[in-house]
């Protein structure tokens, strides 16, 4: 159903509070509900096959407001609604699963309670602050020397049942380098029954810290979002912030931020892909890739002034004019390194033992990813082909031919297909970014003084769509930073796909999801 086909549905069946905008958070269309009809008009969407995005909740004069994303064809409408003092929401999570996490988000930070919500467990507050403490809300005042917080010991994960059921806790704390972040199995032998996650143990307070900040200092915050994802959530974030302060970015400017999305892109993809080889005992493999993307971060350095180039997107444009040696010999490299990329990538699919390890792994089935709403690379391999830069292009995409791999096996394999295909793509748009980049300024002023207004991020980072929402007051300064990491999306599907495998593929597993644990305060 097109977007005019589902406004007149919620105006059919009365869950319109007001007129559709279109103008507020372009190129989103705005559609106020009516509080009681909230769900309704999520199974409306759904019948009409949208795609449940992200949800998020403000306080605004002293009134919750809760907010729900959902794309279809490319296009975006925001739900908005205002329950009554007392008044629950009907909870999306019985319609859309997708949105459990992010509705049990929502209540620990500010307090807005769902009805008929299928969980109603805490997934935020890990005895950082009491039951009725929302620190995104107004009234709240932070302890400024706050005393260590308990251990969140209490969780009340679901309880193994049967003869020969055995619990196997992973975490939070791991053997490796990777963040925290717990994993309860139950298993019969090896067979991985049930897997429940419990995240979060990152957390920053990244939407507090955001209250009250200029947009520069949001755009620094927003690289720090999530570390390997530097380069996109800050050209989200930045992108809200333009929306919401009527700027326009400079051509060259939105050609260099997308030349370092891409570059982002294909670092991580080849890390992750030796990783994967690593984790099945293809050493020879992650050697190389390791090496391949150790040089290819030093040509960052070289040309942005930053291995992974942090805060070098800026609200306006970018901070860094890249050094004319560094670009002219960027395209001729990443003709180099594409070639030696493709030779290694046919060596690992020549490989009997990876093959057997990889392929029926982890097998995340299309219909699954579609009810999860998974996106990135762990939907392309399991059928949900969406990609923003081809699908919602954002300049200069609307000036590209970008192809979009994709699968319907689901698997381990089919993950690591999708991301090498795009890494090899995203070395073909390095060299028509540089090849293609235009003169002219990189930055535009800001406006003086400040501006209200509020805007929406729709950027694709290497995990996928990123969503980003921003509302400034009067002096232009944050009232609200909602950062919408893909992990929110792809996290749960790591649960389905790992049920029926052995435990010991659960880290092969992991890593081909790879989910950031701290993007957004998982």
């Amino acid at each position: 159903m097109s977007l005019r086909g589902l406004i007149d549905a919620c105006r059919t069946a009365g869950v319109l509070a007001a007129e559709p905008d279109a103008t507020t958070l372009a190129p989103a269309t705005c559609l106020r509900i009516n509080a009681p009809q909230w769900a309704q008009a999520a199974a409306l969407a759904r019948a009409a096959g949208w795609r449940w995005c992200a949800l998020w909740a403000d306080e605004i004069d002293t009134e919750l407001e809760a907010c729900c994303c959902l794309e279809r064809g490319g296009r975006y409408v925001v739900l908005r609604t205002r329950p009554g003092p007392g008044e629950d929401l009907p909870s999306h999570a019985p319609v859309y699963p997708a949105a459990d996490r992010p509705e049990r988000h929502a209540r620990d930070l500010l307090g807005l309670r769902f009805a008929d919500a299928p969980d109603g467990r805490r997934w935020t507050r890990h005895r950082a602050w009491g039951a009725h403490e929302f620190p995104l809300r107004q009234g709240f005042v932070p302890n400024p020397a706050p005393p260590p917080t308990p251990p969140d010991d209490q969780y009340p994960f679901l309880a193994a049942q049967g003869a020969g059921v055995v619990e196997i806790p992973v975490g939070p704390v791991h053997a490796g380098i990777i963040e925290p972040g717990h994993f309860r199995f139950q298993a019969v032998g090896e067979m991985v029954l049930n897997l429940e996650q419990h995240l979060g143990y990152a957390h920053k307070g990244i939407e507090r810290l955001a209250q009250g900040r200029d947009p520069a200092g949001l755009a620094r915050l927003a690289a720090r979002v999530s570390g390997d994802s530097t380069v996109a959530h800050a050209w989200a974030a930045c992108q809200a912030l333009e929306r919401a302060l009527a700027l326009t970015v400079p051509p060259r400017a939105l050609w260099l931020r997308a030349l370092m999305a891409e570059r982002e892109r294909i670092a991580n993809h080849m890390g992750d892909i030796g990783a994967i080889c690593n984790d099945v005992g293809f050493v020879f493999a992650q050697a190389q890739l390791t090496r391949l993307k150790e040089l290819w971060v030093r040509e960052n350095h070289a040309a942005f002034g930053h291995r992974f180039m942090m805060d070098r997107v800026v609200p306006g444009g970018v901070c860094a004019e890249p050094d004319p040696r560094a670009l002219a010999g960027m395209a001729a490299h990443a003709g180099r390194l594409g070639a030696e990329f493709a030779a290694l990538i046919e060596r690992i699919e020549a490989s009997e033992s990876v093959e057997d390890r990889l392929m029926t792994t982890g097998r995340l089935a299309p219909d699954q990813a579609s009810l999860l709403g998974a996106v990135g690379y762990v939907g392309r391999a399991s059928g949900q082909t969406f990609d923003l830069r081809r699908d919602a292009p954002y300049p200069p995409y609307d000036r590209l031919d970008v192809p979009v791999p994709g699968y319907r096996a689901g698997d381990v394999a089919a993950r690591a297909k999708v991301r090498a295909e795009e890494t090899l793509v995203s070395l073909q748009l390095v060299r028509k970014l540089v090849e293609g980049l235009p003169d002219g300024p990189i930055a535009v002023e800001l406006p003086r003084g400040g501006r209200a207004g509020e805007g929406l991020g729709l950027v694709e980072g290497w995990r996928g769509e990123i969503i980003t929402y921003v509302r400034l007051d009067a002096r232009g300064r944050v009232q609200r930073f909602f950062p919408r990491d893909p992990s929110w999306l792809n996290w749960p599907a790591l649960e389905l796909l790992i049920q029926g495998n052995i435990v010991p593929d659960f880290p092969v597993c992991n890593k081909s999801v790879n989910g950031s644990y701290s993007g957004q305060d998982l």
